[in-house]
């Protein structure tokens, strides 16, 4: 399955508006290279994110193969670590979706680095291709199932210390949460998965 065309442009909307909002928030967003906070715990990724990240992955196949190789040897790691105890299907990465399956993930590798995540130079080496849930983390945002307005806003624990509610609405940052369910909604599999599974994902030009 190709990644849809339309999330180029869903990238550059999000791009625009985490500018925009770190340009109004200055201080109070202390993200920056080498912040390694959310880099670490298991998170789910949506079909959309995996297959970027598995374009990702090929890109630099052909264009930094010893690159790729680092990183795909720290997902194989990551895997053969965690993959035992992962609540779901390990030779496939679907994440189960029973109340059992989705309670245990709750306390699931909560502590482990990122197999993205270049720990000597605290960059993530798919950076460019990484899931929607790290392009948000940080600034303040509404989550899909907080759309009312009324809720707290969520946002990096260590961004906006001190700051008040008034103050972290005005660096509110806008996700184009339709335009991402478009797209989800044009991919025949609906599953979630994480990225450790997604990183090493076959080329979609490989041989079957």
């Amino acid at each position: 399955m190709p990644l849809p065309a339309g999330d180029s442009e869903l990238l550059r909307i999000v791009d625009a508006s985490l500018a925009d909002t770190a340009r109004r928030a200055g201080e109070w967003l202390l993200c920056q290279p080498g912040c390694t906070q959310c880099c670490h715990g298991a998170f789910a990724i949506s079909e959309l994110d995996a297959l970027r990240l598995q374009d990702g992955m090929e890109t630099l196949r052909r264009s930094e193969p010893a690159l790729a190789d680092r990183i795909e040897q720290r997902a194989r790691a990551w895997v053969a670590e965690h993959g035992p105890e992962f609540p779901g299907d390990a030779a496939t990465g679907i994440l189960g979706n029973s109340p059992l399956q989705l309670e245990r993930f709750e306390e699931f590798a909560n502590e482990a680095a990122c197999p993205a995540l270049d720990a000597a130079t605290g960059r993530c080496d798919v950076y460019a291709w990484r899931p929607m849930t790290c392009r948000v983390f940080g600034p303040p945002v509404f989550l899909e199932s907080q759309r009312d307005d009324e809720q707290p806003l969520g946002h990096c624990e260590l961004c906006f210390v001190g700051a008040t509610a008034e103050q972290v609405a005005d660096c509110r940052m806008e996700v184009p949460l339709d335009l991402e369910a478009a797209l989800l909604d044009e991919l025949p599999a609906k599953d979630q998965s994480l990225v450790a599974f997604a990183l090493l994902r076959p080329s979609a030009a490989a041989p079957r």
